[in-house]
């Protein structure tokens, strides 16, 4: 390097992590800001700023004065304009999956908002049909429905049942999302459950044995709750069981008692007309 000339500085890893960490938490909050209100806020701020360093430019001493007594407080006034905002960038960042725990978070919330649903609908005998998707895509029953793409909870899994003009169908649900409602399915073409089961009940066993997905039924006649998978059937189930085969589901294992989700025996077969309603 010739004499006379800086030396350039050298760039650390460390440097390298600090700068793509600064630029990540600048990103998550030009995200939470984008299309709000708070965005036109910070622009008044910047503003501020600027005609704060153009007072001192230019000596104009008052502005500069009147600015400065103000900069104190600035700081409070940012946390108290931005405080939805900032919570929003912290649930955005919680949210994310950091070493798979956000990840097995959202699961468990999934879980716990199909549970409420169901556990609703079955105290208010309002017939359902869930199906939860897994590793086999869904996309061909999807688009047989209604897309909806929204965030799944109990409140808009109950409004689409509950007399909604979606009712008819099944919801498809993917991930922590519900992708469609009214959801044409195929149904078991197996002779003993056509004799044996309602409509939504063959559909719910005959697209667990087309996919891998996971299929919850409540009835409206009874109120009674079955789960689907695999091209079998447990029939009359509590919601801890359903909690049990959920999380099964989810984490992507084999349910560890199948034979217990083989077609109900000991039912007559006019109670087994009733539940399939």
């Amino acid at each position: 390097m010739p004499q006379g000339m800086p030396a350039l500085p050298t760039l650390s890893i460390t440097s390298v992590v600090d700068i793509l960490a600064l630029g990540f938490l600048i990103y998550q909050i030009l995200m939470i800001l984008r299309g709000r209100r708070a965005a036109r806020v910070l622009t008044g701020v910047g503003i501020l700023f600027i005609v704060y360093a153009a007072a001192v430019v230019l000596h104009l001493e008052l502005l500069r004065t009147v600015l400065a007594s103000l900069a104190p407080y600035t700081a409070f006034a940012l946390i108290v304009m931005f405080q939805s905002e900032i919570r929003m960038l912290l649930a955005r960042i919680g949210r994310m999956q950091w070493f798979g725990l956000g990840n097995r978070l959202q699961r468990r919330e999934a879980v716990e908002e199909i549970l409420l649903a169901v556990q609703q609908m079955s105290q208010s005998r309002c017939g359902a049909l869930i199906v939860v998707e897994r590793d086999i895509g869904l996309r061909t029953f999807i688009e047989s429905g209604v897309r909806l793409d929204a965030e799944l909870s109990h409140d808009l899994l109950c409004s689409i049942f509950e007399g909604g003009a979606l009712h008819d169908g099944a919801v498809i649900v993917q991930g922590q999302r519900i992708a469609a409602a009214a959801c044409f399915l195929p149904l078991t073409m197996s002779a003993s459950l056509m004799r044996s089961f309602g409509t939504r009940h063959r559909a719910a066993i005959g697209v667990t044995e087309e996919t891998d997905s996971l299929a919850i039924i409540v009835s409206e006649e009874t109120g009674k709750i079955s789960v689907a998978a695999y091209g079998d059937i447990e029939f009359d189930i509590t919601l801890k069981r359903l909690e049990e085969r959920l999380v099964e589901h989810a984490n992507r294992r084999e349910p560890r008692d199948k034979a217990r989700a083989a077609e109900p025996r000991g039912l007559a077969e006019p109670e087994l007309r009733q539940a399939g309603k």
